[in-house]
């Protein structure tokens, strides 16, 4: 096996007899963890006596995840095979794990480019916790979870659209019925459109609500349908589920008769 080719077997997940290759997937999980951390920590008070300290360390990480981009990039060619070198690396680099990895790292290298506005750009170093979706790989559970989400997309779709039709009528009804009894809370169909949200959802935030007899009456039904409306996205996923760890039936296996050759029932 040639160098780039072993490059390749190790930053991709790795079996278990392959220690080198599980060794760099635990190290890529434990710096995504650790980013993540940072990320959380700076936002308390707590933190500021350990800024140098987390901000060196947030630059070893993202020098780790750039390394990793960059030979991700490389070795696309025994990813994508039975294209060119070119082809291969274009199309990791606008794959959803090359955008995740390039917007990982690329807003901790803005301000160097662009000091004028550092402040401005830190704001998009937050963008590093798309990272975390690359964990996903490294799991089996979770990539049981995005096979089946692939597979059920098109049912989650078509019931996430039915969602959306229920909550625009909602909040066009709600606002007809509640405008001239609460001109200043349903002053316009997105207020509507925000207590159908809390509805539907069954969030019940409870800083918009009706105040009218008919407006309670199509509250309490939207609620009604807002439970049924949010069970379906669960049965098809729940069903998808039980699909996926299904054992799949063994095939018969077909005998052949020695001296005729035909099938054996």
């Amino acid at each position: 096996m040639n160098k780039k080719k072993r490059i390749f077997t190790i930053i991709q997940v790795g079996s278990i007899d392959d220690i080198p290759s599980r060794t760099y997937d635990i190290a890529l999980m434990f710096a995504v963890a650790v980013n993540i951390f940072i990320a959380i920590f700076e936002t308390f008070p707590q933190s500021s006596p350990y800024l140098d300290i987390l901000s060196l360390v947030e630059g070893i990480t993202v020098l780790f995840f750039t390394v990793d981009y960059i030979l991700r990039i490389w070795t696309a060619s025994y990813l994508y095979k039975g294209v060119t070198v070119a082809r291969a690396r274009r199309k990791f680099i606008f794959s959803w794990a090359g955008i995740v990895d390039f917007l990982s790292c690329i807003p901790y290298y803005l301000p160097f480019f662009f000091p004028r506005v550092a402040v401005a750009l830190r704001m998009f170093r937050i963008i590093r916790i798309l990272r975390i979706f690359r964990i996903h790989h490294y799991s089996d559970p979770l990539q049981v979870i995005g096979r089946v989400l692939k597979k059920k997309r098109g049912q989650l779709l078509s019931s996430i659209f039915i969602v959306l039709i229920l909550m625009i009528a909602a909040s066009l009804m709600m606002y007809s019925l509640e405008h001239t009894a609460q001109p200043q809370v349903f002053d316009n169909a997105f207020s509507g459109f925000w207590w159908a949200i809390n509805t539907l959802l069954t969030v019940g935030y409870g800083d918009i609500v009706p105040i009218t007899f008919a407006g309670k009456v199509c509250g309490a039904i939207m609620t009604f349908l807002g439970v049924g409306m949010v069970a379906i996205p669960t049965g098809i996923l729940s069903a998808g589920f039980v699909e996926q760890m299904r054992p799949k039936p063994k095939e018969k296996e077909t005998h052949y008769c020695p001296n005729c050759g035909h099938k054996l029932d």
